[in-house]
């Protein structure tokens, strides 16, 4: 799927009215923006070096794959019961539960960007089309950052189904200004839950940031929390490791599987985004059972290795003796037999 080549409708647009005056009701939400449960920090370092090496680190070469990422074309398939999951690539990943589909950020374009000559650029092809993934009964957002919304794939899916996009408080004006119908939107704060085709979703703390312009923090974050009559499923969405994760796991577990954030981490930014030990962590804390990692491999959003995040958080499942599922891009997997994992990442031509 190619970006329009530039919109200002990219940037999305900025809550008013009712949907103003509920985020202002918000516990997270202070001086016009939202915030985390604890001030995150940050380490001292100019946006020049940042960039730097970013573009120029004698390591770059590392960031990126060999060759092909191997990917698999798992058709559509309906399942009455279960729970199956396909993770496409990054953080999109289709979550089958009892027989009801949910897509959690979907992103189908060649770059996470408001345009489509610039930004970070796919390492892999979407394993199947966005047509491909089948029906899809609940859209789950966990941001606003263009890696997890993506106004094409939204558009896209705007007429591919009728199913509810469910987001984080003040992500909805986003989707309006895409021509999303307002009856399809779902926004929620920490700890409240909807209800679709008889699947509970809750939105939980994470500690992130948000913002698709120069302004941050105008939108809410969140981890979800998705609850079918027989199995249970935890999504992080971007996030640092925190002390909520233990009450995530209190409140809502334990989950049969969970998605865990592994990749994207510095320490530029140590508070935003977990590393691999993080992620194992995490999955602790949320009284996980299957950990399946996500957010690695598809876009290079910081400097660490391509295959890194694999091979730490393969180690650290190792040493807790965790079960770990690291399938390749599209492939489908039901959780309660997993595949073992077999090192694609170090292996693919």
């Amino acid at each position: 799927m190619t970006s329009t080549a530039w919109t200002p409708a990219a940037f999305g647009a900025k809550a008013a009215g009712a949907r103003a005056e509920r985020m202002r009701r918000s516990p997270q939400f202070a001086d016009g923006v939202f915030h985390n449960a604890v001030p995150t920090r940050s380490t001292p370092s100019s946006p020049g070096r940042l960039v730097r090496e970013y573009l120029f680190g004698e390591d770059r070469d590392r960031r990126k794959p060999v060759g092909a990422v191997p990917l698999v074309a798992s058709p559509a398939v309906e399942s009455a019961d279960g729970l199956f999951l396909t993770w496409y690539g990054h953080a999109s990943t289709l979550i089958e539960i009892d027989g009801v589909r949910v897509l959690c950020d979907p992103v189908w374009s060649d770059r996470v960007s408001p345009a489509s000559f610039a930004g970070p650029r796919r390492l892999h092809a979407p394993p199947v089309p966005l047509r491909g993934v089948g029906r899809v009964d609940a859209i789950v957002i966990s941001h606003d950052h263009y890696d997890h919304l993506d106004l094409p794939t939204v558009q896209a899916l705007i007429s591919l189904t009728d199913a509810p996009f469910l987001v984080p408080l003040g992500v909805g004006a986003h989707l309006e200004r895409w021509q999303v119908p307002a009856a399809r939107i779902v926004e929620l704060d920490w700890h409240e839950d909807a209800t679709v085709a008889g699947i509970r979703f809750v939105a939980t703390p994470a500690q992130h940031f948000s913002g698709r312009g120069l302004a941050n923090d105008s939108t809410l974050w969140a981890s979800w929390v998705v609850l079918g009559p027989s199995h249970r499923v935890f999504y992080s969405g971007d996030t640092g490791y925190f002390a909520g994760f233990a009450e995530i796991g209190e409140r809502y577990g334990p989950f049969d599987a969970s998605l865990i954030q592994i990749g994207a981490y510095a320490s530029h930014w140590p508070d935003i985004h977990m590393t691999p030990e993080e992620g194992v962590a995490a999955h602790l804390d949320v009284r996980g059972g299957l950990l399946v990692p996500v957010h690695w491999a598809t876009f290079m959003l910081s400097t660490h290795a391509w295959s890194e995040p694999a091979d730490r958080v393969w180690r650290e499942a190792k040493a807790n003796d965790l079960p770990l599922a690291i399938p390749q891009p599209g492939q489908r997997f039901e959780a309660a037999i997993p595949p073992a994992p077999d090192g694609w990442w170090k292996t693919h031509p």
